[in-house]
């Protein structure tokens, strides 16, 4: 982004108005970290340290249910096993945050004795497992149908007409039946096409003629060539992206899910950058920061856009695992944990000045904090002490400054300072 910049003056707030998703939300997935045992009480911590207040948990139905089940929709038959997710999701509920529950993964007894995602034989079956966990839990009021059924890893046959025939559809009715303040994601796809998957546009479009019913559709945009970032790909166009949706082409999603199913609110629930080290195909670590913060403004900033959600927490350990945390598999916090915590980005320029955007997430309500900049003595205040976020702790501020200038902001009530921005 190229700003022209006069030299240094004082600072003005801007109200969260502006923004285009002034309720967005910014989650978390990561079920291993947030799985029972021992460690999940301090990885509890570390979750309410970094101010996630919305965690997306896979509910996995071969897992809950490794026997048919008399009575599917009865969360107290003895088929089911609510071991795991009674652990994790009562922790969660306990702490007060919101929890995206995701149905995955089919048990051999539904789909005739095959792999997990091999679609279920009834229409019924997964409804009635959605039915019996909302009862588990009535506190759950946000659910997402499937993990990228556009992909064959993930759903066998990859076909949108089943997928909305056999899954969406049936479990939508039942939670929207049960209680109305259900809301129910359909979708959750990949960004690009594989050698035996269909891409987002055409599993949409497939979706679409087969009469999706859903609240919101969920994507996840990540990054699908080398030097994209949040904001677009390396060399402005990706010719070789048919049917891509990724975060550097946000608007074409917003275009696509109208053009299939109107205004319908969009949820990114899986998100995140993989990073060198130790994938040698990473990003740094310094990039991975940068971008978890533009992507933050670019989502919320983006029409319809309600969650975004990172994954993951804490990188796999396994040579040949994801590598996307903001914590290293060793435990070592990375700036990206920071610029989660404490996201910082340069959001555009207004004639000669610079908006900077950002957020407190650790806290209710409005936060106090302090916006700052570097001098020769160090790091100054800018503009009225005692500055204010909104409800949701979003800030906005313009600022005049030379090219080079760096900003931070500093989270009084942790005393904790953000990554800084450099103006270009």
């Amino acid at each position: 982004m190229k700003l022209v910049l006069a030299s240094l003056a004082a600072a003005l707030v801007v109200t969260s108005a502006a923004a285009a998703s002034p309720s967005i939300r910014f989650g978390v997935q990561d079920d291993a970290y947030l799985s029972p045992g021992p460690s999940l009480e301090p990885n509890l911590l570390t979750l309410d340290q970094l101010g996630a207040g919305l965690v997306r948990y896979l509910v996995n139905w071969r897992q809950v249910a490794p026997t048919k089940p008399r009575h599917p929709a009865d969360p107290g038959d003895p088929a089911y096993d609510w071991t795991a997710a009674d652990a994790t999701l009562g922790a969660l509920h306990a702490r007060g945050i919101t929890v995206l529950a995701t149905l995955v993964r089919t048990p051999a007894w539904a789909n005739g004795g095959l792999a997990q995602n091999v679609a279920p034989t009834s229409k019924y079956a997964l409804a009635a497992f959605a039915t019996a966990v909302a009862k588990r839990y009535p506190w759950l009021h946000l659910w997402e149908i499937w993990n990228e059924p556009n992909l064959q890893s993930f759903l066998k046959p990859n076909s949108p007409k089943l997928y909305v025939q056999r899954l969406l559809n049936p479990a939508y009715v039942e939670l929207q039946a049960l209680d109305p303040a259900n809301r129910v994601a359909g979708g959750a796809t990949s960004p690009r096409s594989t050698s035996s998957g269909l891409s987002p546009v055409a599993f949409m479009r497939g979706m679409s003629a087969a009469h999706a019913r859903l609240d919101a559709y969920s994507h996840h945009p990540y990054a699908v060539t080398r030097g994209e970032t949040p904001f677009g790909f390396a060399r402005g166009v990706c010719r070789y992206c048919t049917g891509v949706l990724t975060m550097a082409n946000l608007e074409k999603l917003i275009r696509e899910v109208k053009r299939d199913f109107g205004p319908k609110r969009i949820w990114l629930t899986e998100y995140g950058y993989e990073t060198n080290p130790p994938d040698p195909n990473g990003v740094s670590w310094a990039a991975q920061a940068k971008f978890v913060a533009e992507a933050a403004e670019r989502a919320a900033a983006a029409p319809y856009v309600d969650l975004l959600v990172q994954f993951m927490l804490q990188d796999e350990g396994r040579p040949n695992g994801w590598q996307s945390g903001l914590i290293s598999s060793t435990g070592m916090f990375k700036p990206a944990f920071n610029s989660f915590m404490l996201p910082i980005a340069v959001a555009g320029r207004v004639k000669a000045r610079t908006t900077i955007w950002g957020q407190v997430r650790p806290g209710l309500g409005p936060r106090p904090y302090v916006l700052q900049r570097l001098t020769p003595a160090g790091w100054a205040p800018v503009g009225t002490a005692g500055a204010l976020t909104d409800a949701n702790g979003t800030y906005k501020r313009l600022v005049s400054a030379p090219p080079g200038t760096r900003f931070r902001v500093l989270a009084l009530q942790s005393a904790t300072a953000s990554r800084p921005v450099v103006l270009r």
